[in-house]
């Protein structure tokens, strides 16, 4: 690309209802907006790509290789939500597409819902509810409880997690917490060594992990078993992680005196479609449709956020935030060029770059570099006189997979 695209020929794309924040953001860049209301399906997604800079979607868009291989003109992804779980990852990496998210702005309305739901599940204000609605008047006291001095575990202690622990002292709650990862607990929370020393010890079990191999069913029979006679589950992380059925037959049984479900194996494509699940119907459970960060307060927060990152990496190359690109962002001097080369991590690359750079005469003002296993990112900022031909040159090296003048 010999020269960088103007703001006014940007094209960005946003699905699902993206908060106005995001908007407003791209608005104030000088860049061209569409928006969405809903989640498209995957012909449809690459039929509206054509021409498409920059993506933004919510959790019901599925951004698949095929469709990134579509979208030519496609630099950068933006999940305005926590989980990416819907983007393929390693087929946008190898594209030269980085995808951000938002790990930090519906912590605190995650963290409100869960402690709802304790509150709901202790007292099974649920089914209260619902009976009033039905004409019944059902006053009891049996089977309901105080949430002070109870104890709640917290598996997966990280943003949200920490966040939930901290509310629940508040509320006069015992915390345990369980993590893969060394964390530093907050307040009196107090970590445990396993999960299964968690699940045997907590009156509720909140589960706050991404989707990954080894949390896939998680929560089974056997770990069910575990966990307290009358104790609760609750599950606002991914879908995958609990094993329905297993959830199901647990409450059915008595075992578990109730559970609090927001996202699943399989949820509709748009809110008019149908959903079935083996929880329906069960006392004591509370079903909510994928609603944790569904405030006003996150997704304003949440468009901002996803809003920022996309603009610093069109505008500077900055992929702090990309879940899948190393962590790489060069302040801008005056007059520079900046120069973003993405390829392949085999050997020789740089010195190939610097061959090139040497040939033209250029003068690096500066440079960096990151690598994972499979990509290499690089920025380099030249004197503003250098040639545009330089740019040209390192696009056209066979390990470079994107490279953009900014």
């Amino acid at each position: 690309m010999s020269t960088p695209v103007p703001h006014a020929q940007i094209r960005v794309l946003l699905l699902e209802n993206i908060h106005r924040s995001a908007v407003e953001m791209f608005a104030e860049l000088g860049v061209h907006v569409e928006t969405v209301t809903g989640a498209l399906k995957e012909d449809e997604l690459i039929a509206r790509l054509e021409g498409v800079h920059i993506l933004g979607i919510r959790s019901k868009t599925r951004v698949t290789e095929k469709v990134l291989a579509a979208a030519s003109d496609l630099i950068a992804v933006g999940a305005f939500c926590i989980g990416t779980n819907q983007i393929d990852l390693d087929a946008a990496q190898k594209r030269g597409v980085p995808v951000y998210n938002a790990p930090f702005s519906n912590t605190r309305s995650v963290a409100e819902m869960i402690i709802g739901w304790t509150v709901f599940l202790a007292r099974q204000l649920g089914d209260r509810s619902r009976e009033v609605h039905d004409g019944q008047w059902r006053k009891v006291a049996t089977g309901c409880y105080e949430l002070r001095g109870k104890t709640l575990g917290i598996v997966g202690y990280g943003h949200i997690g920490s966040q939930v622990g901290v509310l629940a002292e508040a509320m006069g709650m015992r915390v345990l917490s369980y993590d893969i990862r060394s964390t530093m607990a907050i307040g009196n929370a107090r970590p445990l060594p396993s999960l299964e020393a968690l699940l045997e010890a907590a009156d509720f079990v909140t589960l706050h992990v991404p989707e990954t191999p080894a949390t896939k069913n998680m929560i089974g029979a056997p770990e069910l078993a575990r966990m307290k006679k009358g104790s609760y589950l609750m599950n606002a992380s991914r879908g995958t992680v609990v094993d329905i059925p297993a959830l199901a037959h647990a409450v059915k049984s008595g075992h578990l005196a109730g559970a609090a479900i927001d996202v699943f194996p399989e949820e509709p494509e748009t809110n008019s479609d149908g959903f079935k699940t083996e929880l329906r119907g069960l006392a004591n459970v509370i079903l909510t449709p994928h609603i944790g960060g569904s405030t006003m307060e996150a997704q304003e927060a949440i468009g901002r956020e996803v809003a920022t990152a996309l603009s610093k990496y069109l505008d500077g190359g900055s992929t702090v935030g990309s879940v899948n690109y190393p962590p790489v962002e060069l302040p801008r001097a005056t007059r520079t060029t900046r120069v973003l080369n993405i390829h392949k991590n085999v050997p020789g690359v740089l010195r190939d770059v610097n061959r090139i750079v040497s040939d033209a005469n250029a003068n690096i003002r500066a440079q960096i570099l990151a690598t994972d296993a499979d990509v290499g990112y690089l920025l380099m900022d030249f004197d503003e006189s250098v040639s545009p031909t330089v740019a040209d040159q390192i696009g056209a090296l066979p390990t470079s997979i994107r490279t953009r003048i900014l």
